[in-house]
């Protein structure tokens, strides 16, 4: 039976949510198609990491090797295009991540297959492959059909799609498959993970977040958004001008250079909606858009949306809060 691939990622013990997210689409995909799902998870000691993946694939192929233990993508192409060969998958999907950008392009070289890169949804129908892009800052989507090819490769951007279990668990057969890797790899070695310094306030972990864009016009219009946040138990969050201006540390930032958030809340306060920031937040739950401009793109994602000077909405709104709490303002 044709099958597809979905590479797991993980690091430090943890399978990153790319993972689940790809899984989720290719299980559409292969159930359409009439494809085989199937997990891909390389490293050291991870076979209890198959266990998980096996709710979600209908097969796991395991391959254990202490030399995999972190990425390698020398290490990594080599086991791969010997499975690859193997299994000759329909389509291959691996995380447009720092792991993906370096290891797909080189994979599908090895394999002379067609790559699609950074892509936001992707449909196979029969042998002809549809991947959708993002250009001019998120403003425009683009459709592309790939050269037609025995196997595809694709590179899926980080939140594109929402995690969903399967109804009933797949419990995929769970395979293990020899490295075949006979040496350690000299031309690039791990050292060490250096992860940015602990902030006083993890984003993440946040029920309500309150995001602050280039609509806050000056740092000093900040204490009010803040207080406002405060008003409702919410925490103050930004995109990246925010940051980079200085106005707010980077453990604030939401977006795919800072933290990927899903709260049950986020109130977007002069955030136009570029691309970048909307892969951080778009999984939320429930989200508002406070922006004058009604073409801003950050409206094609929110649930509610006001059209109006956020400094014109939010004092109102504030002392609504505090008139339906029975407090002063």
């Amino acid at each position: 039976m044709p099958e597809i691939f979905v590479l797991a990622e993980h690091r430090q013990g943890q399978i990153r949510d790319i993972t689940y997210e790809m899984l989720t689409k290719a299980r559409e995909i292969a159930e359409k198609a009439n494809l085989m799902l199937t997990a891909v998870i390389l490293g050291k000691e991870v076979k209890e990491k198959a266990k998980t993946l096996a709710e979600y694939a209908k097969k796991v192929l395991v391959v254990e090797d202490a030399k995999l233990e972190n990425f390698n993508s020398d290490a990594y192409q080599k086991v791969l295009v010997n499975l690859m060969k193997e299994y000759k998958p329909t389509l291959t999907l691996i995380g447009h991540t720092s792991y993906g950008i370096e290891l797909a392009p080189r994979l599908a070289a090895a394999l002379n297959m067609p790559l699609a890169t950074d892509c936001i949804d992707l449909a196979l129908e029969g042998d002809t492959l549809t991947v959708t892009r993002q250009m001019y800052g998120g403003k425009v989507n683009v459709n592309a059909t790939l050269r037609k090819a025995e196997s595809y490769m694709v590179t899926v951007r980080q939140a594109a799609f929402t995690t969903q279990k399967p109804v009933t668990p797949l419990n995929g057969e769970i395979i293990e498959k020899p490295s075949l890797l006979t040496e350690e790899i000299t031309t690039k070695r791990f050292i060490q993970y250096i992860l940015p310094p602990p902030g006083g306030v993890d984003i993440t972990a946040a029920e309500k977040l309150v995001g602050i864009g280039r609509g806050i016009k000056d740092q000093s219009n900040i204490p009010l958004i803040e207080d406002f946040a405060k008003t409702i138990g919410a925490v103050l969050a930004c995109s990246r001008p925010i940051v980079d201006k200085g106005w707010l540390p980077n453990d604030r930032q939401v977006g795919s250079s800072g933290k990927t958030v899903k709260p049950k809340l986020y109130i977007a306060l002069g955030i136009s909606g570029a691309f970048q920031h909307v892969l951080g937040m778009k999984n939320s739950d429930l989200i508002i858009a406070i922006n004058k401009d009604p073409n801003a793109p950050i409206f094609s994602f929110s649930d509610y949306g006001v059209v109006e000077d956020l400094f014109k909405i939010i004092p109102s709104l504030k002392n609504k809060i505090y008139e339906l709490k029975g407090q002063k303002a």
